[in-house]
């Protein structure tokens, strides 16, 4: 019997995901941009790269809000890492009748439709997923090989905050010296 446990708590290990986020916001353009900024904010603090997760966000809720808006009900934000590295962005809005269509492109010169034409071509996979009723997600995926975290490391972080100009010298301030330069010798 014991050995039918462990089984199945390694199993429940693997297919748990290494890292989630999950909010509701109103379904209102203001909610919209903060999706972007909480996704922005979040993948940072997991150490992942902004982009091009935080455009797909941008799209999926700015979608969510024009086409997937119910008055007085919210859309949701989820993030999940898997623990094989997979980024998975889910927007869930309560317009399950309305489901998106993949369009091989966009006639004349229209200034909307562009939105999942953009998520097909950043994301490795998209798709919509039906219910619970009355709402549908769509979701779209990143693999890891397009998340490698950012290249800098800690203590170059902690330095830049302390002097911009470590990091960007065309940001530093001529009245201050940076605290990298070595002071003139007899100027100490």
């Amino acid at each position: 019997m014991s050995d039918v446990n462990q089984e199945s708590q390694q199993t429940v290990a693997v297919q748990a995901p290494l890292h989630q986020f999950s909010v509701p916001l109103s379904a209102t353009r203001r909610a919209a941009r903060l999706a972007r900024l909480l996704a922005a904010e979040q993948l940072g603090a997991w150490g992942l790269p902004l982009d091009p997760a935080r455009l797909i966000v941008a799209e999926l809720a700015a979608n969510a809000v024009l086409h997937g808006r119910v008055p007085g009900r919210s859309f949701r934000l989820a993030l999940t890492v898997t623990v094989q590295g997979v980024l998975r962005i889910e927007v869930t809005d309560t317009r399950g009748d309305v489901l998106p269509v993949r369009e091989a492109g966009v006639a004349g010169a229209a200034e909307s439709g562009y939105g999942l034409l953009l998520v097909e071509e950043l994301a490795d996979r998209w798709g919509v997923r039906s219910g619970p009723v009355p709402c549908k997600t769509v979701w779209a995926e990143l693999d890891p090989d397009r998340l490698r975290p950012a290249r800098l490391d800690a203590a170059r972080l902690d330095a830049a905050r302390l002097d911009p100009a470590r990091l960007d010298p065309a940001r530093a301030d001529p009245a201050r010296p940076s605290a990298h330069v070595a002071p003139e010798p007899g100027n100490t």
